[in-house]
């Protein structure tokens, strides 16, 4: 029977009657929110999924309960240490990934913050740009060869891609004023940008990759936000959609938010899905109108030639730093 999938649905109405045993999938960004229900509904149903965090003591507290029901199907799950904020980090995390001999039949690239106070990453980057694209980009490009053929990826973006598209002449606020939240959306839009080359480049093996909008809901991804600016922030999303004529948004609960990646991981057609933007279980409309609370996609966010300006740029800032390494090295 074809299920009817939407807004509503929750990651485990998409799975349900789906046997995920001997499915591995990689997870960024476990300890909390989607991607805490994320890995455990893909957990629950059969599936080992690796685990890829900054903090292993919170995550190893957060994710006790998956491993206590884990066993009834015949899930696992495994942490691994992964700082999106460091290069160094970064290839550690790897390399030990590479050596493992797994292979990942999705990899979901959910990790992130936002809307942070203005700083840098270990290797000079601003930090939202730095964490939620570079950091990513660097990983997936450095694991790749451990999707399997036809294998999928998963790049959560955002509804704030639409405050800000990227900025490829000073993406690290080097000559301008920082506004978080533009920041944040700039990221968004990068994500989004990365997936679409990212399918580009392996279709070839088979392998499909999409952007995900999971869906307002609250989590720690909030963390930066008061209750005041938080209330003000859900007020001017309501004004704005009201503006044009918008029904208010609904936050979804979070394993509502967790559906569409777990969706666009498993079971979703790959042709369908590939290179695309997805929200609420479907690929997004092109929506350009100027109103950033909007539902849809930003056509700048699905514009093959600015991915791959991005691509060209991200391997640019990344080759720099290693270069700045040597340098330092050779005085």
């Amino acid at each position: 029977m074809t299920r009817t999938l939407g807004a509503k649905s929750t990651a485990d109405q998409v799975l349900a009657d789906i046997d995920l045993k001997g499915k591995r999938y990689l997870i960024t960004g476990i300890s909390s929110g989607i991607g805490l229900e994320t890995a455990r509904s893909l957990v629950c149903h059969g599936a080992t999924v690796i685990g890829a965090v900054r903090n292993l003591v919170k995550t190893e507290a957060a994710t006790s309960f998956i491993r206590e029901s884990a066993s009834e199907r015949a899930g696992h799950l495994e942490l691994i240490e992964l700082d999106l904020a460091s290069l160094n980090s970064i290839r550690a995390c790897a390399n030990k990934l590479l050596d493992s001999g797994w292979t990942f039949d999705a990899i979901i690239a959910n990790a992130g913050v936002m809307a942070t106070p203005f700083g840098r990453t270990a290797d000079g980057f601003e930090t939202q740009f730095g964490i939620n694209h570079i950091g990513h980009f660097a990983f997936i490009n450095e694991i790749e060869p451990l999707l399997v053929d036809g294998g999928r990826l998963v790049v959560l973006s955002s509804q704030a891609h639409r405050v800000a598209d990227v900025d490829l002449e000073d993406p690290n606020f080097e000559r301008q004023a920082y506004d978080p939240f533009v920041a944040y959306g700039r990221s968004k839009t990068a994500n989004a940008l990365f997936a679409l080359a990212f399918d580009g480049r392996h279709r070839d093996r088979g392998i499909r990759a999409a952007s995900v909008m999971p869906g307002n809901s609250l989590t720690e991804l909030a963390r930066h936000f008061s209750q005041e600016e938080l209330k003000s922030l859900l007020e001017t999303v309501r004004k704005a959609r009201a503006d044009v004529g918008l029904p208010p948004a609904v936050l979804k609960e979070i394993p509502q938010a967790a559906a569409t990646s777990v969706w666009a991981a498993v079971i979703a057609d790959m042709d369908t899905i590939g290179g695309h933007y997805l929200e609420d279980c479907a690929v997004a409309e092109i929506n350009d109108t100027a109103n950033p609370f909007a539902d849809g996609v930003m056509k700048y966010a699905q514009d093959n030639d600015k991915a791959e300006q991005l691509w060209s740029k991200t391997e640019e800032l990344i080759d720099a730093v290693g270069v700045r390494r040597l340098a330092a090295s050779a005085r």
